[in-house]
């Protein structure tokens, strides 16, 4: 809002009229004595430019960015708001083709991988439930129940299931982080595509439990169980491990409810502080990762990396 006001040198009454208040500004006269005037002075047009001159007074409403008022019907009328029209903004263009492109680039290596790791558990649990059907079935066709040889192969398929992430705590820190770190080096960097060099490990622990489980499929008796239950044990922990560590901690596919674990979520956390070197690598291991924490006295920072990971997943 901006009010000019003109005035003149012949000292008249400045008034100041505005719909919300009433200014009379008056101004004082001041005397001074000019020696100057004895003499006769030259009357010339620039002279009589510089006699008259129109000053204005600015004021503005110190609320910039309050909304447009309207007229109002007297002085004690309260303003109205003019609504501001809606700005639709498409935050597409505002990306830059770069940018855009390595969005469109992870989003692709997302859908692969995740399709690579349903298929392949899909794929993997129903031969699992399929051999172990059709073996027992095979044992039992004389009639007679192997109770001793049912109960080795599921208790040794839970403890090699167990025992498989003793194996991988030490193999990470004395065989990945030392003479196979030229391999490993690759998960500890961006990646460059779904997979990476490091996916190679995966396959290497997949050769003894399909050894195992062929063994124990195309054989009978106590030892022949055991080696099948070893082989399940394995290929259990393998899956957990790519759903936990490939899909949960690092995002390379959706895992969906598994997101919402309280525990495996400390898990996640815990892995995110092995990529950080801030205990010497610890934890090397994957579930049991929180424990290790505890054992170095990382407990405060894995915490804190918690509420990082919430806040991330809110935003």
């Amino acid at each position: 809002m901006t009010v000019g006001i003109s005035a003149t040198i012949a000292m008249k009454p400045l008034r100041l009229h505005h719909p919300f208040f009433h200014l009379h500004i008056k101004p004082t006269p001041t005397m001074f004595f000019n020696p100057l005037r004895s003499f006769p002075q030259t009357i010339t047009p620039l002279t009589l430019r510089r006699r008259n001159f129109t000053f204005c007074v600015i004021m503005g409403d110190q609320k910039q960015s309050s909304p447009i008022e309207t007229g109002a019907e007297d002085n004690n009328s309260v303003s109205r708001k003019t609504p501001q029209p809606e700005v639709e903004v498409n935050y597409a263009q505002l990306i830059p083709p770069h940018v855009a492109e390595k969005l469109a680039r992870k989003k692709s290596e997302r859908f692969t991988y995740l399709v690579a790791a349903v298929m392949s558990s899909l794929g993997i649990t129903f031969l699992a439930v399929l051999s172990v059907y059709y073996r027992f079935s095979w044992q039992m066709e004389g009639g007679r129940v192997p109770w001793s040889e049912m109960f080795g192969t599921f208790a040794l398929a839970v403890g090699a299931a167990v025992g498989m992430e003793y194996w991988a705590r030490w193999a990470h820190r004395a065989l990945w982080h030392d003479s196979l770190w030229h391999m490993h080096e690759s998960h500890h960097r961006p990646r460059e595509g779904p997979f990476e060099m490091n996916d190679v490990f995966a396959i290497i622990n997949a050769v003894p439990a399909i050894a195992l489980l062929s063994y124990g499929f195309f054989n009978k008796g106590l030892v022949p169980g055991l080696c099948f239950g070893a082989g399940l044990g394995i290929t259990v922990f393998g899956m957990a491990y790519m759903f936990v560590h490939d899909g949960l901690v690092h995002r390379r596919f959706s895992v969906g409810p598994i997101a919402n674990v309280p525990y495996l979520r400390r898990v996640a956390a815990a892995h995110k502080i092995h990529h950080t070197d801030k205990f010497n690598g610890v934890p090397y291991g994957l579930f049991l990762g929180p424990e290790e924490l505890e054992e170095v006295g990382g407990l405060e920072e894995l915490e804190k990396e918690l509420i990082r990971t919430r806040s991330y997943n809110r935003s």
